[in-house]
């Protein structure tokens, strides 16, 4: 588990990737948004942000990977900004960020280098806000801002931004697909068409939450409705999801599927052992293949020394 290091002058923190286990969309809101329900859950993928207090007012990011902006584009400068606005904070802020999290690959590295900037600006500076209380920075930022503020397994609703720790916690390994294709998010909810109207029997989240989550049974019921969506929009990626989808399973993935809108798939395993092989069979195939664990709320609390609700 990755632990906060801090010094005098700045901070090194992680970011916490994220996998839905489960995507409903009820239907289109009048905001222009989608309701949602899904099921969030960090795993022990991450970002490394490093946060180091400037003399010069303003905002700098740095990075190496290529794909990722440095301007008022990225969501992690944007959360300093704002942050620092409300706070009156003197001076400025210069983030370093090591991406280790696929770019647009449905796991929610932007929106997890978000809040993980609110949260350490917030220890660096002693502000003493807390999750609570940055949850109305993180819901301007993006839908899925404020469950990074929580993290472990999660109920969200609303565009996703209404965030409920749920009291059983998942704990299994994770293997993560990289395809290496971005998609975007946008663009997927755009393909899901103006004519959805609001429905009311999505229960299936709900009906797994209440299971005992312990066999293919319980995660079987589980269907990520924008994977259609997603695999409209990039349509080369079909034929590569499903031969994904049939190593993890065929490794005994309790449960394989792509993650928020893509393109990034995973798998859950109980056994360690059968992780490292469905790693070893997806690389010998020709895929980037990443193993960790599901990162429950107790440990993402740990991790930040923080407690539930300060």
């Amino acid at each position: 588990m990755s632990r906060i290091t801090r010094r005098p002058s700045f901070l090194t923190v992680p970011a916490f990737a994220k996998i839905n286990l489960g995507i409903e969309v009820l239907g289109s809101r009048q905001d222009g948004y989608h309701e949602l329900r899904t099921l969030f859950q960090t795993i022990s993928l991450h970002d490394d942000i490093e946060l180091r207090r400037r003399r010069a007012p303003g905002v700098v990011l740095r990075c190496e990977h290529p794909l990722i902006p440095r301007d008022e584009t990225n969501l992690a400068v944007r959360a300093a900004r704002d942050l620092m606005r409300h706070a009156g904070l003197p001076g400025g802020v210069e983030i370093r960020l090591t991406k280790r999290i696929p770019v647009a690959g449905g796991l929610g590295g932007g929106s997890s280098d978000a809040a993980a900037v609110l949260m350490a600006l917030d220890r660096l500076f002693e502000l003493d806000l807390g999750p609570a209380r940055l949850h109305a920075f993180a819901r301007r930022l993006g839908a899925d801002v404020p469950f990074f503020l929580l993290g472990g397994t999660a109920l969200g609703l609303g565009r996703g931004d209404e965030v409920y720790p749920l009291e059983k916690q998942l704990r299994a390994e994770v293997v993560v697909i990289d395809m290496g294709r971005p998609v975007s998010t946008a663009a997927v909810f755009r393909r899901l068409g103006a004519q959805l109207t609001l429905k009311e029997n999505g229960y299936t989240i709900f009906r797994f939450v209440s299971s005992d989550w312990g066999d293919r049974a319980s995660f079987r019921i589980l269907t990520n409705e924008l994977e259609r969506s997603a695999l409209e929009e990039a349509p080369d990626l079909a034929d590569t999801v499903r031969r994904v989808r049939r190593i993890l399973v065929g490794e005994g993935a309790l449960f394989a599927g792509m993650s928020g809108s893509g393109s990034s798939c995973f798998g859950l395993f109980i056994e360690r052992a059968a992780a490292r092989r469905a790693v070893k069979a997806t690389r010998a195939a020709g895929f980037a293949a990443h193993r960790g664990r599901t990162v429950t709320l107790g440990g993402f609390r740990r991790t930040w020394s923080l407690r539930f609700g300060r």
